[in-house]
């Protein structure tokens, strides 16, 4: 690895503006005061401003121990918050703008979940402990570039390569099996041999990792609009099925894309398993929110065809909600390619109405307490939603006869 600065190009200095916040200014020089030479970016802020995009988070690498960044935070009068003390990561917020700084370590000892690390003072050191070549790129704050393994040449070649020995780098941490798939389907025109060689290889790795982090960088490659690509070659690699055994429907998750490519993850999942994900959200620690999506989308989706009457269409809106109804038309749609205009149609103009009725209606009307008064409200409002909701006066009809066969039946 090579240890020199070299300065960026001219054109290459423009993409990074953002250095010129003031807010990233004052925590810079805080964390310089005593050593110039004491910070450097690095990682994805770098990368993504050297391809022309916005980064969308600043971290900073420093030679300073935690220790000694948060007392220099600290007498510059900007606050420090050890939200990554165990890994030397401190996150300096200067005017409400939080920037994680983490001290350069090596890997003394590792089980491919976690690291022990000890603190270095070398950059090529914290570098080799890195995954990717393209995101070992660091720039110091007057803009010289420190790139020791060969970052910029793959960004150019739209390579993704671990630094050193994929076996080595993989069997530092698992996670990185998923990680390599996920960066080459953003950035890579292809999947580098020996690293896929080694993904597969190491494969089994994936089932020491936590169900969070696996659930994490999952839902991560199903947020690329390439999505398809990546969990295509992880099947191929037999690795998906580490996380999920059922076959996957990877031309549906294809199709879901191309139609949307802003797809949440969670229509992913429903796109990529169908009924045959049921239990995935919670075998990856998928939030509550994301599991009823999912579960919603695959449920109503199995009810849209595309000959649905316009009654049958709002009845299943009413009871999936407008949302949950464009989820599942999303996913029928990625799954057969088949017209729904008239679909559409009427859920763009479909308000559902409210349920005109409620227990205690039923209560008021003479019927006992319990479990009835339930029974009641739910074949009412089956008859009133096969009646295409209509109005008030025939809605009482309805709880009113309903009622008085609950009560003739005792």
């Amino acid at each position: 690895m090579s240890d020199a600065l070299a300065p960026l190009p001219t054109e290459a200095q423009l993409r990074f503006g953002w250095m010129r916040d003031p807010r990233l200014g004052k925590i810079v020089a805080a964390l310089t005061a005593h050593d110039a030479s004491a910070v450097r970016f690095v990682g994805g802020c770098v990368r993504d401003s050297l391809l022309g995009a916005a980064p969308k988070d600043i971290d900073l690498a420093t030679t300073l121990t935690p220790d000694r960044v948060i007392d220099a935070l600290h007498a510059a009068g900007l606050a420090a918050a050890p939200t990554g003390i165990d890994h030397g990561t401190v996150t300096a917020i200067a005017d409400h703008f939080p920037v994680e700084v983490t001290s350069l370590r090596a890997d003394v000892t590792t089980d491919g979940r976690r690291a022990t690390v000890a603190y270095t003072t070398d950059w090529s050191t914290d570098a080799r402990r890195r995954d990717f070549t393209i995101n070992a790129l660091y720039v110091t704050p007057d803009l010289q570039l420190f790139d020791p393994a060969g970052g910029v040449g793959d960004l150019a070649n739209r390579r993704v390569r671990f630094i050193g020995a994929a076996e080595e780098r993989i069997r530092e941490d698992y996670l990185r099996i998923l990680r390599f798939f996920r960066f080459s389907a953003r950035f890579a025109r292809a999947f580098d041999i020996d690293g896929l060689a080694a993904c597969t290889a190491m494969r089994a790795g994936i089932k020491r990792l936590s169900a969070e982090r696996v659930g994490d960088e999952l839902f991560k490659i199903l947020t690329l609009s390439d999505a398809a690509r990546a969990v295509e070659a992880m099947h191929g690699a037999s690795i998906l099925a580490e996380i999920w055994p059922a076959a996957p429907a990877i031309e549906t998750l294809r199709r879901l894309k191309e139609l949307t490519p802003e797809a949440p993850p969670a229509l992913g999942l429903a796109a990529l398993w169908g009924a045959d994900g049921e239990g995935v959200d919670a075998h990856l620690r998928a939030s509550n929110a994301d599991g009823r999506r999912r579960r919603r989308a695959v449920e109503c989706a199995s009810s849209v065809a595309p000959d649905l009457s316009e009654q049958a269409i709002r009845a299943l809106i009413y009871r999936y909600g407008a949302d949950g109804f464009r989820d599942a038309l999303l996913l029928a749609r990625a799954r057969s390619m088949q017209d729904f205009a008239r679909h559409e149609e009427v859920a763009v103009t479909f308000r559902p109405p409210a349920l005109p009725f409620s227990g205690h209606d039923v209560l008021a009307a003479g019927a006992p307490e319990g479990p009835r008064v339930a029974a009641v409200l739910a074949s009412a409002e089956a008859r009133w939603i096969a009646e295409d909701f209509p109005p008030s006066s025939r809605a009482k009809a309805i709880l009113a006869e309903e009622i008085a066969r609950a009560i003739s039946t005792g």
